[in-house]
């Protein structure tokens, strides 16, 4: 989805570049995040975000055209909020990033058309930047932070990816999700159980006081000899335990699909289920996890996206890869969510490619793999 606007002013001089931070927005999806990033110490001086769980929560999940108006209410407001708290100005930045994709169109086109509106007006260039690059390099600001190569879970609520990471931009998909993504299968299930929106997070403390061995759910191409994943046939087995609780009868095979009961809140399973599901999507990103490090000999392995902040799954990494001394880095548990500073992060890593072009062109669906080095490392 293209602007029509392909104006374009010379750079901005060194002298008008301030401190030389760099601007990051964030918009993909159901979060306005704001952040500004300092590359010269490598880290992140200021950052704003905006969450609408409660937005959305009444419809059960994100409605795109609430989205993309939230994001227009809070975008600006942020970025003003964040510049005060650095006691920063427009000065002190030195280029603006956004996200360009993956995500929802409209929702990314705020983000875009906000961050190249204000780059036009402060004379700065711009940088597009890719949703899941931010994920996959944020936890570069941990400390300890993981050194190139690594291996890299991208678990999050669109995606569940392994891949092979030699520096920025040096990306080989080792596996991925052939339907439904770890999160998916999280918020799905977790609708099943009765669960509010969002269901992932609300399933895994549900799941803190349950039995993960009551019930015997599938843990789909564990054994198939790759490194993609399958999570659709999990929900599947889940919806059938609701119906066997619920006392409802499976639909026949062929049959029209018959109502599909929610497990009410008073029920005495509930947290079993609760925490089968989740051992059961545990199981299957460890031991695929664990697979790609022996393919790959590498010994370090990052993992990235809002499902990587799940307990259990970084206590089951961090037990699989000490058995053969492997080493688990996870970006600041407030980086795990979308967030500005990821693309701030990423726009650092990427400056030499920023430019005082204001075309806006999103990019709700792109491979992580067709990105390149950056131009200061070609």
């Amino acid at each position: 989805m293209n602007s029509s606007d392909t104006t374009q002013h010379p750079a901005p001089t060194p002298s008008a570049q301030g401190r030389g931070l760099v601007l990051g927005v964030e918009s993909s999806c159901d979060e306005t995040g704001v952040a500004l990033f300092d590359p010269a110490s490598g880290r992140i001086v200021a950052e704003a975000l905006h969450s609408q769980v409660a937005l959305h929560a009444p419809y059960g999940g994100v409605v795109p055209e609430l989205a993309s108006r939230d994001h227009i209410r809070y975008g600006l407001r942020l970025i003003a909020q964040t510049l005060r708290e650095a006691g920063a100005t427009q000065d002190d930045v030195q280029a603006l990033a956004y996200t360009q994709g993956p995500g929802l169109a409209g929702a990314l086109l705020v983000g875009a058309q906000l961050a190249a509106s204000l780059a036009f007006a402060w004379r700065k260039p711009v940088l597009p930047v890719h949703h899941m690059e931010g994920h996959l390099l944020s936890p570069l600001l941990a400390d300890p932070a993981p050194r190139f190569p690594f291996v890299a879970l991208l678990v999050s609520g669109g995606h569940t990816q392994l891949m092979r990471v030699d520096g920025v931009g040096r990306y080989r998909l080792l596996g991925e999700s052939i339907d439904d993504a770890a999160g998916e299968a999280f918020d799905k299930s977790a609708k099943l159980l009765g669960l509010d929106y969002p269901g992932g997070p609300l399933l895994a403390r549900l799941a803190e006081t349950g039995d993960a061995t009551a019930f015997a759910l599938p843990r789909p191409l564990l054994h198939s000899g790759n490194l993609d994943f399958s999570f659709a046939g999990l929900k599947t087995a889940v919806a059938n335990e609701v119906r066997r609780l619920c006392g409802t009868p499976l639909p026949a095979r062929g049959a029209v699909s018959l109502p599909q009961p929610q497990l009410p809140p008073t029920h005495p399973r509930r947290a079993d289920l609760a925490a089968s599901v989740q051992a059961a999507i545990v199981d299957v990103l460890v031991a695929k996890s664990l697979a790609a490090l022996r393919e790959t000999g590498l010994r370090q392995l990052v993992v990235a996206g809002g499902v990587g902040a799940n307990a259990r799954l970084r206590t089951a990494l961090a037990q699989g890869a000490a058995g053969f001394g492997a080493q688990v880095f996870h970006p600041p548990l407030a980086l795990c969510t979308d967030n500005g500073a990821m693309i701030a992060h990423v726009g650092a890593l990427r400056l030499a490619e920023a430019r005082c072009d204001y075309a806006v062109n999103v990019r709700p669906r792109w491979a992580l793999t067709e990105l390149a080095p950056p131009l200061s490392a070609s």
